[in-house]
């Protein structure tokens, strides 16, 4: 089989602040921003990497959600423990230093880890974990 991976989501609960987070701070392409107010879909992207995505949505939209699953979504992504994605960058010190002066969340500064990689850790406006990972 041929599969690569195309787009991921993750939760947003303000769309222009997720927005300004992956596009500013890090410094994503805006593939497509659909939809209006906190009813946005917006899909980011690394620049030159145009086949891999990330879709920022409105958590819990789909209709078949109860009401107790939005809010326990909401609940969840208030306390950070529900979205993550994991980035690589080549050069993980510049890349927390550009993403620290973004105002972003701190939760942990590059760290070499017992089992093998060198990361650091943020959230993004929406609470969702951004682990990244320095490439070796």
């Amino acid at each position: 089989m041929d599969i690569t991976i195309h787009t991921t989501a993750l939760p947003h609960d303000d769309p222009d602040a997720s927005l300004a987070f992956y596009r500013d701070v890090l410094g994503f392409e805006v593939r497509s921003d659909v939809g209006q107010g906190r009813m946005r879909w917006i899909t980011v992207g690394p620049a030159g990497q145009p086949g891999t995505s990330i879709l920022l949505a409105p958590p819990a939209a789909d209709p078949g959600v109860t009401e107790d699953e939005r809010r326990t979504v909401t609940e969840m992504m208030a306390k950070g423990t529900y979205g993550w994605i994991l980035l690589a960058t080549p050069d993980l010190d510049a890349t927390f230093e550009k993403v620290q002066a973004g105002d972003s969340e701190v939760v942990q500064e590059p760290t070499e880890q017992p089992y093998g990689v060198r990361d650091c850790a943020f959230r993004d406006p929406a609470g969702n974990l951004v682990r990244i990972q320095e490439l070796r």
